[in-house]
This record gives C-alpha cells, structure tokens and sequence, in this order.
C-alpha cells in the first residue's frame, strides 16, 4: 500500500473526518484540521512526510527521542504540530496512534466518545 493510501485509511478511519486539498496537499480535518500529508515533500523536507497536531509537550519529547523521524515543521510547528518522516523504516503503528492523538487534540468530545467506543468494540 501506498504511503498515501496508508495516512488516507487511518485518518479517514476516524468519526466525521474529511480530506480536502489544502495548499496543494491532502489535508484531514474533523471541523478544524488536524494532519496534513505532504506524499512528495515539501519545501526544504525533500521526503515523503505528514504534519500532525500535537498537545502541548509532544512535539519537543519526540524529537528529543529521534530527531531523524521527527520534526519540527515550517507554519505549523510554533503551533506545538509535530512532522513525522515517511521514508524508509516506517513504524505505521506509531503513525496511526500520533495520528489518533491528533484527532483526539481538535474533535469535539462527542466525537472522542464515538471513538472510544468504536476503539472498545475493536
């Protein structure tokens, strides 16, 4: 599966999520947004990467663990948002649970609870 295809079902996994284009890239928002894929790269990041929201702390934490899988990334990253690398050894289920904690960061509790009740049944 494509790295694409890959962020598109753990985003669009979650209750109420939409994908738009948004600067040329796919976006993901559940009212507002909460990751932002970047397939091809993206200015000075040459490498297939995804933006994701992140509660206060996180972003500083997981660079300080790998600074090769994580980043700080340009517009967002004053905003706590953490980028995640892409390329090479890829851990999908650490994407999919930072993706998660994004998701959880912006939905309304309402859809957190829908969440956790699907994640419960999983």
């Amino acid at each position: 599966m494509h790295i694409e295809d890959r962020v598109r079902a753990i985003c669009l996994g979650f209750p109420e999520v939409m994908e738009k284009t948004t600067h040329g890239a796919p976006g993901f928002f559940v009212r507002k947004q909460f990751a932002m894929l970047w397939p091809l790269g993206h200015h000075d990041n040459q490498f297939p990467h995804v933006w994701c929201a992140a509660e206060p702390g996180v972003q500083e934490a997981l660079i300080a663990t790998s600074s090769t899988r994580y980043f700080r990334p340009p517009y967002v990253g004053h905003r706590g948002w953490v980028g995640i690398h892409l390329d090479g050894d890829v851990q999908w289920d650490e994407v999919a649970e930072l993706l998660e904690d994004a998701y959880r960061h912006v939905a309304p509790a309402r859809l957190v609870t829908i969440l956790d009740d699907q994640t419960k049944r999983g």
